[in-house]
């Protein structure tokens, strides 16, 4: 008569230890197959990339050339001031596309056959944010391309003003979070994009992306000085142009760090219930 021993894991303890690790690679890998479907739907709609391309060279010209003169003295000298806060703009812009994108594909079942796949609930919220990452670079490419053209020079050096860029898409990953929870409750396409440029255009004028911060009147002064994005501005500048650096930097990275923490976990919650 044979006896059949069989193995408990619990007990054991051998296949709880692998768990966790096995799960954040399913994770990852999942998270990564669909910023690839992501990215190949940009690469097979390349007018996607219009408003991250044109958008940021419309601005920098009619800013430039209409108050270069009277703000700064000099087109060339406000073209300085200008171009590394027009980057965070831009970059920040481009950032509503994915929860526009991310409401279109719910309400066409998209994420319905996602549900349906033995994949990881949020890898779908992010691969949705890392495929558009590129976004964001072609969009400081193209601006930083335009730049150097009309005569923006780094003044700095390429390893800073590589900082400057990175530092600018860490802090757009993060508010893309926010457009995120808006294209998972927001029931229409539509409604997500006018809500976004709502929080948007505070937070990207309320700045001193077009003027420095003491030329304002006392009540925007105060919002500008707590404002996160005149400090990823402030940190653009300073890597990008030379200045101090330190404090702009980690307030940069706490506030992109802060964004992700709150946001995030929304998104995926509100995800779940929805879908």
């Amino acid at each position: 008569m044979t006896t059949t021993i069989e193995r408990n894991p619990a007990v054991t303890g051998t296949a709880p230890s692998g768990q966790p690790p096995a799960r954040t690679f399913r994770l990852a890998r999942h998270s990564l197959a669909l910023a690839r479907r992501s990215l190949i739907k940009t690469i097979r709609t390349p007018e996607q990339l219009l408003d991250v391309t044109l958008q940021p060279v419309m601005f920098v010209v009619i800013f430039v050339y209409l108050l270069g003169g009277a703000i700064s003295g000099s087109q060339s000298a406000y073209l300085k001031f200008l171009l590394p806060a027009i980057m965070v703009q831009s970059v920040m812009f481009a950032a509503v596309a994915t929860g526009f994108s991310l409401n279109t594909d719910v309400k066409k079942g998209v994420f319905d056959r996602f549900r349906s796949l033995p994949i990881a609930r949020s890898a779908p919220l992010i691969g949705s944010v890392l495929g558009d990452l590129a976004r964001f670079v072609v969009s400081i490419a193209v601006l930083l391309g335009f730049g150097y053209a009309i005569g923006f020079r780094i003044g700095t050096n390429p390893l800073e003003a590589l900082a400057a860029c990175l530092l600018v898409i860490f802090f757009a990953s993060a508010i893309t979070w926010i457009f995120v929870l808006f294209g998972v409750i927001m029931r229409e396409p539509g409604a997500v994009q006018g809500t976004a440029f709502l929080v948007l255009f505070p937070l990207t004028f309320g700045t001193n992306m077009m003027v420095p911060t003491d030329t304002l009147p006392g009540w925007l002064q105060a919002w500008v000085k707590i404002n996160p994005v005149s400090d990823v501005m402030d940190a653009a500048r300073a890597l990008m142009t030379g200045g101090p650096v330190g404090d702009t930097v980690v307030k940069s990275l706490l506030w992109s760090v802060g964004i992700i923490v709150v946001f995030a976990p929304l998104a995926v919650r509100f995800y779940r219930r929805r879908v």
